[in-house]
């Protein structure tokens, strides 16, 4: 069984037992959530939401918080000899499917 949610405005296919990336969700090292934003489930019978599905939800188990690779942001003007680098590092958290209700 898997099921399409969505959090941090982009959307995740999962199943039981994946560990996903995600844009920070609050919440300690253990601690169990719920994703209701549910948009479809699949398995044996597919069923799609219009946009999201009624009591259906995936629960899961925050597993890291933490801080995702390091991007360089390049920023020039031309013919101004302007240079300037900046690095950003983006909130992750890191979840353990446990379950998925249709």
């Amino acid at each position: 069984m898997y099921a399409v949610v969505k959090t941090g405005g982009k959307q995740y296919k999962v199943s039981e037992g994946d560990l996903l990336k995600v844009e920070k969700i609050d919440g300690a090292v253990g601690d169990s959530i719920e994703l209701i934003e549910v948009l479809m489930v699949g398995g044996e019978e597919v069923k799609v939401g219009t946009p999201l599905l009624p009591n259906a939800k995936v629960t899961a188990r925050i597993v890291e918080q933490g801080k995702d690779k390091k991007i360089l942001v390049f920023r020039s003007k031309r013919r101004k000899n302007f240079r300037k680098t900046y690095g950003h590092r983006q909130p992750i958290t890191r979840l353990k499917i446990t379950g998925i209700e249709a």
